[in-house]
């Protein structure tokens, strides 16, 4: 056990003093708009009003982020608190692709920006499991966001033991340079459910009771540590364009390892899952982009889409954007512009 929680204190030390320069690498189509490392709003304990736009936060301590919170004066502190911090975002930003980082958190946490949950990552208590060591961005919906006016962003943090908080990470406001042209953009929270039943895939069937994990992010950053096997993801979205004289392209980011798209029941494309058992090459590394008939979208109605997961080991899952959908013609002009 002592062994355990020496691993760990040298691990969280690591992240607390690394560089951010490969991941940035990674994120390099991305620009900070937003700067929101400073003083935050923060609250020791557990309250889901605490969500919420509204909620007057004028008597909270307040705290640098990103910082460990036993440095600035919690000192042994483990168990839940609650950040939260107003922000103002230009609508020159409003076409653009906006995603929000908060760097590494320790253990879990939850955000809301104006009382919506934007995205998640390990998991609370009962099912407790940390993910101290991944990088938190969200995808940030132009359907919660307010221009020009005030926003808030909440964030609800569980800590297990040893340094606790937004710890570490170049926290901001991030738009994509040179996005793909969703007509659509599917990525944020998506109803997630282990096991396999093909009534996943019905438009019908009743997911109220399935976890809401992120998308793109493995599900083992999500609480569901060393789970291989099957899995289904199902997303909800409304269509108010008409696409039934357009030939529609569905990109599904990067998939561990096999999948099958269903789309309001219908399938659409698939990458060997029929031949998981006997197929030992993963296809965990393929950009999933399936090309559909535009009559498949209910026009002015709220569309299905499912995905049935096979993980063989490893991390799994969605684990990698981009996820949306757009149309052939622009798809082609995108994929060009790239050569």
């Amino acid at each position: 056990m002592k062994a355990k929680v020496l691993l760990r204190l040298f691990l969280v030390t690591a992240i607390l003093s690394l560089s951010f320069l490969p991941f940035e690498a990674k994120c390099n189509s991305m620009e900070k708009i937003l700067d929101l490392r400073g003083k935050w709003k923060f609250s020791i304990g557990d309250n889901w009003e605490w969500s919420k736009e509204k909620f007057d936060d004028g008597d909270w301590e307040s705290i640098y982020v990103p910082s460990p919170w036993e440095d600035q004066g919690f000192y042994g502190y483990d168990g839940y608190a609650w950040y939260r911090k107003s922000f103002v975002i230009s609508s020159e930003n409003a076409n653009q692709e906006l995603y929000l980082f908060l760097g590494y958190v320790d253990d879990v946490d939850e955000v809301y920006v104006n009382g919506n949950l934007v995205g998640s990552t390990g998991s609370f208590p009962p099912n407790f499991s940390t993910a101290y060591n991944a990088f938190r961005k969200y995808y940030l919906s132009k359907d919660y966001l307010h221009f020009d006016k005030a926003n808030v962003i909440s964030v609800r943090v569980y800590d297990a033991q040893l340094a606790g908080g937004i710890v570490n990470g170049d926290v901001g406001i991030y738009a994509e340079a040179n996005p793909i042209p969703f007509e659509i953009n599917l990525q944020g929270s998506w109803k997630f459910k282990t096991g396999d039943n093909m009534e996943y895939k019905d438009p019908l069937y009743n997911d109220n009771g399935w976890r809401t994990l992120t998308v793109p992010k493995a599900w083992e950053d999500q609480g569901y540590n060393d789970y291989d096997g099957f899995a289904w993801y199902r997303k909800k979205f409304f269509v108010s364009g008409n696409y039934s004289n357009e030939k529609v392209v569905i990109m599904m980011g990067k998939i561990d390892d096999f999948d099958e798209v269903y789309l309001n029941g219908t399938f659409i494309g698939n990458k060997k899952i029929s031949e998981y058992s006997d197929d030992n090459n993963s296809r965990y590394n393929e950009l999933r982009i399936y090309y559909i008939d535009g009559k498949l979208l209910q026009q002015n109605k709220y569309n299905i889409i499912a995905v049935r997961v096979y993980d063989k080991g490893g991390f799994g899952g969605i684990y990698e954007g981009p996820v949306g959908i757009l149309k052939l013609k622009e798809s082609l002009k995108y994929w060009k512009s790239k050569k």
